[in-house]
């Protein structure tokens, strides 16, 4: 806990003293009557100086305010009580303790999608995941931008182009329809006649080469499909920092190749360009055709982005279907000698339909983003049909984001609608609906609720219940950070939802004659508000105004 730094130096410099180097990891407890732990102790129960090391945590202990009481059970667990006085003296600055004591400048790569086609389920997790991490890591301090990483470029392209050329389609005038009729036609025809095989790959070479009439037709080609993916992004709430590709990259790689040639990091097998690194399988950097792969592309963006930014860190929030890329790409950037830097893949599950079947259309093709977004929106209208377009809209993408983020991103889960939209399940629907409710308490008090202060004398078990999940905060916060992993905010945010309702529905609380107990219960309403929304902040996730 970031407010219990100095406990945590202060008792490490104990170890110290008898010669025990060891950092202090100060724990959430499942005991219901402490908060905290401290664990470390109790892998030194044969320490001759055991008894020593404990009689100077216990002065530590004792002089430590935060602490309202602790015990040392009888295998050295140490329980922790917090002092609510000193927490509520702090509550409302939480925004300054989860900051990290040595920022890095952070790049996000989604591995973005590929131009002619729709985004699609595939790509949701990527999105969610990757925007929480984002919002996390800018709150923690940390400087952080984000690039979509475009598939806009090589084959596919060339496979388009040709379909297009062979079907007389005017480019000029091509629509996201027909891109997106035309690019699974064109590559099947590429895996099935040899002679479409053949022209594509003769385009691509000449795309390569920049031919004035193959560029101008990609150009048209990535100008309709970019405002299609602008569009669906900004319905879904997403934004990047960077809309780079792999064709902002397509230069760097003959000196690359030639680069790499000279140092003897790669050579020819069967025509194509193999590491020298010792694996298995060999690690493919060009094929015998002489076009590139994913892992050439994302070798030459690791160059781009040495020569056009300052980073310390990139997180490749891509599926975990990619593995074995990765591994591969962050072991030849070690051999290649790349300059040393932080490489990291976020990997994550799939979505599946209700059924645990993968997420398709009624007619077998992959289920686009937009239509998830329209059938959610439009299930979520017959339940209140009442509601305004804008909190439609917020309350679609709030299922989209937190359905998908309340699920470890380690494991697959299956999307369905009326589980997603109960609102007394673990849902986004409810923790909206616990934020519009307090929200309501606020207004309808009339009064300045944030001038007032709690009395801890007059606090009762609901109030103090969800007082002492938001000292929470920050071990979920930096669980988040270490891990990369949003589940552990997105479900602490339905803890402190559940216990506000517990305190909501506990005492009707505007009526109530007793002026401080009131004031107690719109305070910590208040507060629940500021953490709710900074939560909410940190998932990507925008609060509705009514439900």
């Amino acid at each position: 806990m970031y407010q219990l730094r100095k406990l945590e130096n202060n008792l490490e410099s104990v170890l110290k003293e008898f010669n025990v180097t060891e950092t202090i990891d100060i724990k959430l407890t499942k005991n219901e009557s402490f908060d905290l732990q401290i664990n470390n102790l109790v892998k030194h129960k044969d320490n001759p100086n055991l008894s020593k090391i404990i009689d100077n945590f216990q002065r530590e202990l004792d002089n430590e305010p935060f602490i309202k009481k602790y015990e040392i059970g009888e295998k050295n667990f140490i329980n922790i009580e917090i002092n609510l006085n000193e927490f509520l003296k702090t509550v409302e600055n939480v925004r300054n303790f989860i900051k990290v004591t040595n920022p890095k400048k952070i790049i996000f790569d989604y591995g973005g999608p590929n131009i002619g086609k729709p985004l699609h389920v595939g790509h949701l997790r990527s999105l969610n995941i990757g925007r929480s991490l984002y919002n996390v890591n800018k709150l923690a301090g940390n400087t952080v931008l984000s690039d979509i990483h475009m598939g806009d470029w090589g084959m596919p392209i060339a496979q388009i182009i040709q379909y297009g050329v062979e079907n007389k389609i005017n480019f000029k005038k091509i629509t996201i329809q027909e891109l997106e009729e035309i690019y699974p036609i064109a590559s099947d025809l590429y895996s099935k006649n040899n002679d479409f095989t053949q022209l594509a790959q003769n385009i691509n070479k000449n795309l390569n080469n920049n031919q004035k009439d193959l560029i101008t037709k990609w150009k048209s080609i990535k100008d309709t499909s970019l405002k299609s993916l602008e569009s669906t992004l900004h319905q879904l709430n997403h934004k990047f920092d960077l809309w780079r590709g792999e064709s902002d990259v397509n230069d760097l790689i003959p000196d690359m190749i030639e680069d790499l040639k000279s140092k003897n990091k790669i050579s020819l097998d069967d025509g194509a360009y193999v590491s020298d690194l010792k694996t298995d399988p060999k690690i493919l950097i060009t094929k015998s055709d002489g076009s590139y792969l994913y892992l050439t592309t994302d070798l030459a963006t690791v160059l781009d982005r040495l020569d056009n930014f300052e980073f310390d860190k990139t997180l490749y929030i891509v599926d975990k279907r990619q593995k074995l890329h990765f591994e591969q790409l962050f072991s030849s950037l070690e051999y290649f000698d790349f300059p040393t830097k932080e490489y990291e893949h976020v990997s994550f599950g799939t979505v599946n339909d209700a059924d645990g079947n993968p997420f398709k259309t009624r007619e077998g093709g992959t289920k686009k983003l937009t239509d998830l977004y329209d059938e959610t929106y439009q299930y979520i209208k017959t339940i209140n049909n009442e509601l305004d377009e804008i909190s439609l809209g917020l309350l679609s993408n709030t299922v989209l984001a937190y359905s998908d983020l309340i699920t470890n991103r380690n494991t697959d889960y299956k999307f369905d609608l009326e589980k997603f939209t109960n609102v007394n399940g673990k849902t986004g629907v409810y923790i909206q609906y616990a934020n519009v409710r307090a929200q309501k308490l606020i207004n309808d008090s009339s009064l300045e609720v944030s001038d007032f202060s709690i009395l801890s004398e007059e606090l009762d078990n609901n109030d103090k219940s969800l007082l002492r999940s938001l000292i929470k905060f920050e071990f979920y916060f930096e669980q988040t950070i270490k891990n990369n992993e949003p589940h552990h905010l997105a479900d602490y945010l339905y803890e402190i939802s559940q216990k506000f309702n517990g305190m909501y529905q506990g005492i009707n609380i505007l009526e109530n004659e007793n002026t401080v107990l009131k004031e107690n219960k719109l305070k910590i309403t208040d507060l629940f508000l500021q953490y709710s929304n900074l939560l909410m902040e940190c998932l990507g996730i925008l609060p509705v105004e009514k439900m």
